[in-house]
């Protein structure tokens, strides 16, 4: 059973979402800030459900303090039109987001999408997924959700490590936005949806330099984002 922290100032959505999440089997901690939310998240906390307008610590301001020393997944609760809140969401290390007003349906799919690609679960173990994935310098651990570079241990969130599993496993490919959005995040490209832009671009700032000078990760404008193989 997997365990979610709603973190939500409005009393009324917060209650409904506790109801319909709880039918679907998950376990709800609930806060109603971002300062009673970072006192409730723990190693225990699968998913992170986060408004971001709310009072005393804003979801964005929450997300900072978090990232410091959790990468527990976190999807975005968004108002409709707040572009620039997603943007920094995702350049803060959140996995996705959802804008507001959505639908059950949604809101669960993107849950479940977001545990599949943040959890050892049985599903992985029936597919046979290597212990480890290397290419290049780059050792990926998925079991163990981590990711070495030259060595070093990299900190991803769930998101970034399984976008960058996927680009491995398609070396000199040209991989189209729209597949990777499917792939990776589980939902269709939605026109300006920059949620796989801010992904490859965290990538990118967290993976070290190559040896070669050359960058690891291509962007072919109109066409999507290419992993470059020699080295």
């Amino acid at each position: 059973m997997a365990k979610i922290l709603l973190v939500d100032d409005d009393i009324e959505l917060t209650s409904l979402l506790t109801d319909i999440l709880e039918m679907e089997g998950f376990d709800i901690v609930e806060a109603n800030n971002g300062i009673e939310g970072l006192e409730k998240i723990d190693a225990s906390i699968d998913l992170i459900l986060l408004d971001v307008m709310m009072p005393k610590m804003n979801g964005t301001q929450m997300l900072r303090k978090l990232r410091e020393s959790f990468a527990t997944p976190v999807l975005m609760l968004t108002a409709k039109g707040e572009e620039i809140d997603r943007v920094i969401g995702l350049e803060l290390g959140a996995d996705d987001y959802l804008p507001k007003p959505f639908s059950d349906r949604e809101l669960l799919a993107r849950i479940r999408a977001i545990l599949r690609r943040t959890q050892l679960t049985e599903n992985n173990l029936r597919t046979n997924e290597p212990e480890c994935l290397s290419y290049q310098d780059i050792d990926i651990y998925p079991g163990r959700q981590e990711v070495f570079c030259l060595g070093e241990s990299i900190e991803m969130t769930g998101t970034e490590l399984a976008l960058l599993s996927y680009l491995i496993q398609h070396p000199g490919k040209i991989i189209a936005k729209n597949e990777l959005s499917m792939e990776v995040l589980g939902k269709r490209l939605a026109q300006f949806d920059r949620a796989i832009d801010m992904h490859v671009s965290n990538l990118r700032k967290k993976l070290p330099e190559r040896v070669d000078g050359k960058p690891r990760i291509k962007t072919l404008r109109g066409k999507g984002y290419l992993l470059v193989e020699e080295l």
